[in-house]
């Protein structure tokens, strides 16, 4: 049977699972956006292309599943890279369909043209920095192996966006439907198995070691087991556990073994132990990056012995030589230890007190000055807190400021930590926590600095339009506050281009028809937690900061 390119890229998404994609419709995308009309998926309209790329990615993210969205040619995909670029920076799948102009136009100066060809723009290499896979679909004769290509990377065991921009009169030739019979079935490759010495390897080094510790990383969180794994593993044997930022949340913060944070914008509890106390550094799909390392310090991991485990093999040893490196996903891993080295006489550990541990940390910082919140702090502090234990249900943090949340708020069980990684693009949060919206039905929160939050207010809208619960957390201090920090520590507090005048959210959320709330004092914050609607309203909750509030960390920038 012969049907459009534009029905088949409709039916070759329904067949990757997509069932929602966000994007803007122009006229060089319309022949699919009419094929989506009949189908099965639900679209969403942005109010720029960003917000779509974002959104897919907060899919993406939550879901594990392939997240999606869809433009015209030109601006309507240039608009998209910096949204691919966060999903390519956190391997997240993501399939991007985008207009073009016709063919036969091409090298003529046609409208919205990005051919390459005349001297337009290039769009094949303003993506390929950015994307696993991506094609300029000029003929209809390869068009089964480009969908190959693409399905294959989507499901890849380091997957990343691919983008397939198709030209619309492609999208409005004949092809036949069988094509989608040829692809292979949409599967991950079989996992890697790992063999028993190797699993006897690690064992032996851990009953060797008197003071191991683990770091989980995202690793633990990409993998549907692994957090369960991960707390058996923990309990049984009395590892205490840190975390890489990204992977906040791989076990119960609130647990007498969690350690919190490793990262140079964290307490110092955990650098603290993997320094002073650790001989056997654990390291469970953490990559030690400039923030994790605290910007590679001496002596971190030195001297303990380091077992690194991780699906993705370009991870291990990448920035420091392990003792044992094993290529594994990470709740295979811990399951094949859980079940045959834990049970044949891996014993436990004596329990060390890591609450006592961070009580002493906490005391030397007071001493020599390096808290990292001062009472400026206060009621961010409170806030977070009463965050904390408002709710029983799981609660869903997307987060661009990183900080607070990541020092301040214990990540439960049923709760998912979405920092912003990636690229660390300002003007995330909001979007990518809508896109998540869209798998996970708890209280959602977008938490972000007054910045960040006026590169992607308007996408509010979209929450609007699509009753999409969501209450988004702004910290107000009237300033760009990591750079004003920076020119504060490291140049003089020669002020430039950080402080800016905002306007009056009240009238802007009601503008947007959504909630307001205002906190100055903890009288307010108690009147937040008994009045606002966190499950079905849409919610703005403008904390008020110091500008001249400081975090007591360096990056070294």
């Amino acid at each position: 049977m012969q049907i459009q390119v534009s029905q088949l890229i409709v039916k070759f998404l329904q067949q990757l699972g997509v069932d929602t994609i966000f994007g803007m419709p122009g006229a060089h995308i319309l022949p699919v956006y009419d094929d989506l009309y009949d189908s099965s998926i639900q679209t969403v309209l942005v109010k720029h292309e960003q917000g779509a790329a974002f959104m897919a990615g907060g899919y993406a993210r939550v879901s594990g599943r392939i997240g999606a969205c869809i433009t015209t040619a030109g601006p309507g995909a240039s608009n998209l890279i910096t949204g691919i670029a966060n999903a390519y920076a956190d391997k997240l799948p993501m399939i991007v369909i985008t207009g073009e102009a016709p063919t036969h136009i091409f090298g003529r100066g046609g409208l919205q043209e990005s051919s390459g060809e005349g001297g337009s723009i290039d769009q094949t290499a303003l993506f390929s920095g950015v994307t696993r896979y991506h094609k300029l679909i000029e003929r209809t004769d390869y068009l089964t192996n480009v969908l190959n290509q693409a399905a294959r990377q989507l499901v890849s065991d380091v997957p990343g966006p691919v983008v397939l921009s198709i030209p619309v009169n492609v999208q409005k030739e004949l092809v036949d439907v069988a094509i989608l019979d040829k692809l292979p079935t949409l599967k991950p490759l079989p996992k890697l198995q790992i063999a028993p010495p190797v699993l006897e390897q690690c064992a032996e080094m851990i009953r060797q070691a008197q003071r191991p510790v683990i770091l989980a990383g995202y690793g633990c969180l990409q993998s549907a087991q692994a957090r369960a794994e991960l707390r058996k593993f923990s309990d049984h044997l009395n590892i205490p556990v840190a975390t890489s930022l990204k992977g906040k949340g791989a076990i119960d913060e609130r647990s007498e073994l969690a350690l919190g944070s490793l990262g140079v914008t964290s307490s110092g509890h955990a650098m603290h132990y993997f320094m002073e106390e650790a001989d056997l550094i654990i390291l469970l799909g953490a990559g030690f990056n400039e923030r994790t390392s605290y910007v590679w310090k001496q002596g971190v991991l030195n001297p303990s012995k380091i077992i690194q485990v991780d699906r993705n093999v370009a991870q291990l040893e990448k920035v420091f030589k392990a003792d044992l490196a094993i290529q594994s996903d990470l709740g295979d891993f811990l399951k094949s230890m859980n079940a045959s080295c834990v049970p044949q006489g891996l014993e436990p550990k004596p329990r060390p007190d890591i609450a006592a541990f961070k009580r002493r940390i906490d005391q030397q910082n007071i001493v020599h000055d390096t808290v990292i919140f001062g009472d400026k702090f206060a009621l961010v502090k409170t806030l977070f807190a009463r965050l904390e234990q408002h709710f029983d249900e799981g609660i869903v943090l997307v987060d661009d400021n990183i900080i607070f949340a990541q020092n301040l708020y214990r990540v439960k069980d049923d709760d998912l930590f979405v920092p912003n990684t990636g690229v660390s693009s300002l003007g995330h949060a909001i979007p990518a926590a809508i896109g998540a919206r869209f798998v996970l039905k708890k209280p959602m929160f977008a938490i972000l600095g007054d910045g960040g939050f006026q590169m992607c207010c308007m996408e509010i809208m979209t929450a609007v339009n699509y009753q999409i619960p969501l209450t988004i957390i702004m910290f107000n201090n009237q300033t760009l506050g990591l750079i004003r920090k920076n020119q504060h520590q490291q140049y003089q507090q020669r002020f430039l281009d950080c402080d800016f005048q905002n306007p009056d959210y009240a009238l802007l959320a009601q503008s947007f028809g959504i909630n307001h709330f205002k906190i100055a004092s903890d009288a307010d914050c108690q009147r937040v937690f008994e009045l606002a609607d966190f499950h079905q309203g849409i919610n703005l909750i403008e904390l008020m900061v110091d500008q001249d509030a400081y975090p007591n960390y360096s990056s070294r920038r």
